[in-house]
C-alpha cells in the first residue's frame, strides 16, 4: 500500500445494531427491525439486524409485511435523537486519533478517513489502525464497524462495499492493482458505488456489464453518452479518484436549496395529497424563515401509485426572492392545481426551495410593498421560532401559540403604524 491510504468505516446495519445495544442484545443474534409500527404492515423497515437478515434473507429497506409470517422478531421504533447522538459520540472517538480536517463524515454511519499522516505516527500498518478504531468504537458503543482500505476514497469505499462483506474481520483492502484483479470483474455493475440501474442500462447498450467492459468503450462514445459524468465511469472503471477530503471540505456549493419528499403509506386521492403537500410547505418553509433565507425557485412534483402514470409537477422561477408564505404558498397550489392528475391514486409527493440566499436585498421588487412585506415576515419569523422550539408535532400547542403570538404582533404592528412608526 503506498503512502496514501484512506479508510472508510461504517457502521454495520447501524439503526438496528444501535437498538439492540440500548437492550444490551447481540445484533447477530437478535431478530431485530427498526420501523414505526404505527403506521401498519406497510411501513418501511429502516434497518433490519444482521441476525434478521442471515436467517430470513431481509434486507433493509423493505416493508414489514415483506418479512417471513414465520420470522420472530422485535420492532423497534426509530429515535432518531438517539442515533444522532451516538454517531456524534462516535465521530468523537476518532477525533482522538485524527484530525476533524482529515475526515469527511459521509452519512449518519459512515466516514472517510485520511490515514496516511498517522500510520507513521502510531507504528501502525493500515489494517492495523482501522482495526484500532473498530474496536474502540465497539468498546465504547457496542456497535460493529466494518471498514475498507485503499489508496484512494474510491477504493476504500469499494474495498468496504464489495470485499469488506467477504473478510472474517470486516477489513477490505485494495490498491488499483488488486482491484483490477478482482472487482473490475464485480457483477452486477450496480454494486459499485455511484452506478444506479439508470447508468447500467445506458451502458449495457454498448455490452458494458462490470468496469473491465467500461475500459473497451471509446472514451470518445462515453462522452457522447454520459457528457461531463464520463469522466467518473472512466476514472472508476481504472480505480482511480483524484478527489481527496482536503477538496471535499474546501468546496463550497454555488447554491443552496431545502427539500422535502415523502412516500405515502396509502394511496392519496387528489384533494388528500394536497393537504399533504400544503403541510410539507408548511414544514419546509418554517426552516427556510427560521435559517434567515430567501427562495426564488419552487418545484413540486407527484409520484402516483404503482407509477401508473409518469411523475407529473413542475419548477417555478419567481421574479424576486422572497419569503413570503402567501406567495409560496399560491405557487405551491398553482402547480398542483394544473399538474397533478385528478382520479389517479398518489403516493409520493416532492416539494423543494431551491437556489436559497442570505441576502435580504435580493427580495426587493418595485411592486412589492416593503412595509407589509416586514410585518409578514416578523409574524413568519415568529410563528418558525414557536415550532422550531416545541416541535413540529405539537400541533394543538403550536395552533394555540401561534394563533396569540400572530395576533399580538399585528396588534402592536398595527398600533406601531397608526402612531406614525414605520
Amino acid at each position: 500500500m503506498s503512502d496514501n491510504c484512506y479508510l472508510c468505516i461504517d457502521l454495520k446495519r447501524y439503526f438496528a445494531s444501535a437498538e439492540c445495544a440500548a437492550r444490551g442484545l447481540d445484533p447477530f443474534k437478535t431478530n431485530l427491525v427498526v420501523a414505526d409500527p404505527d403506521r401498519g404492515k406497510g411501513a418501511i423497515c429502516l434497518a433490519v439486524s444482521p441476525a434478521l437478515s442471515a436467517q430470513y434473507g431481509v434486507k433493509n429497506r423493505c416493508r414489514i409485511y415483506e418479512i417471513p409470517e414465520e420470522a420472530d422478531y422485535i420492532i423497534a421504533k426509530p429515535r432518531m435523537t438517539m442515533y444522532m447522538r451516538i454517531s456524534a459520540h462516535i465521530y468523537g472517538i476518532y477525533l482522538k486519533y485524527v484530525s476533524s480536517e482529515d475526515i469527511h463524515v459521509y452519512s449518519v454511519d459512515e466516514c472517510f478517513i485520511n490515514a496516511g499522516p498517522y500510520l507513521s505516527l502510531y507504528k501502525m500498518s493500515a489494517k492495523d489502525f482501522a482495526q484500532m478504531l473498530m474496536d474502540k468504537v465497539m468498546e465504547e458503543t457496542g456497535i460493529t464497524a466494518t471498514a475498507g482500505i485503499g489508496t484512494n476514497l474510491f477504493l476504500c469505499k469499494i474495498a468496504l462495499d464489495i470485499t469488506a462483506k467477504h473478510s472474517p474481520d470486516n477489513i477490505g483492502i485494495l490498491d488499483e492493482e488488486s482491484f483490477k484483479q478482482t472487482v473490475q470483474l464485480h457483477q452486477p455493475i450496480t454494486d459499485i458505488w455511484g452506478i444506479g440501474g439508470g447508468t447500467a442500462r445506458r451502458l449495457a447498450k454498448y455490452g458494458a456489464y462490470d468496469l473491465r467492459g467500461i475500459t473497451l468503450i471509446p472514451e470518445q462514445l462515453l462522452y457522447k453518452e454520459f457528457g461531463v459524468n464520463a469522466e467518473f465511469l472512466i476514472d472508476h472503471a481504472y480505480g482511480r479518484e483524484a478527489c481527496t477530503i482536503k477538496e471535499i471540505h474546501n468546496y463550497k456549493s454555488k447554491s443552496k436549496s431545502l427539500s422535502n419528499s415523502q412516500i405515502l403509506f396509502e394511496d392519496y386521492d387528489y384533494p388528500n395529497a394536497l393537504l399533504i403537500a400544503k403541510e410539507m410547505t408548511d414544514n419546509l418553509f418554517n426552516e427556510m424563515v427560521w435559517n434567515g433565507l430567501y427562495t426564488n425557485n419552487i418545484s413540486l412534483y407527484i409520484g402516483y401509485a404503482d407509477r401508473t402514470i409518469p411523475y407529473t409537477g413542475a419548477s417555478r422561477k419567481l421574479d424576486n426572492y422572497t419569503d413570503s408564505y402567501r406567495k409560496i404558498a399560491e405557487v405551491i397550489d398553482s402547480i398542483y392545481t394544473s399538474t397533478t392528475k385528478v382520479g389517479y391514486p398518489i403516493r409520493r409527493v416532492c416539494i423543494s426551495f431551491d437556489d436559497l440566499s442570505y441576502d435580504a436585498m435580493m427580495n426587493l421588487s418595485f411592486f412589492s410593498d416593503p412595509v407589509q412585506e416586514e410585518r409578514e415576515h416578523k409574524m413568519q419569523k415568529a410563528v418558525a421560532s414557536i415550532k422550531n422550539r416545541f416541535g413540529k408535532n405539537s400541533v394543538l400547542r403550536c395552533m394555540s401559540l401561534q394563533e396569540k403570538a400572530t395576533a399580538q404582533i399585528r396588534n402592536k404592528l398595527v398600533g406601531g403604524h397608526n402612531s406614525g412608526e414605520s
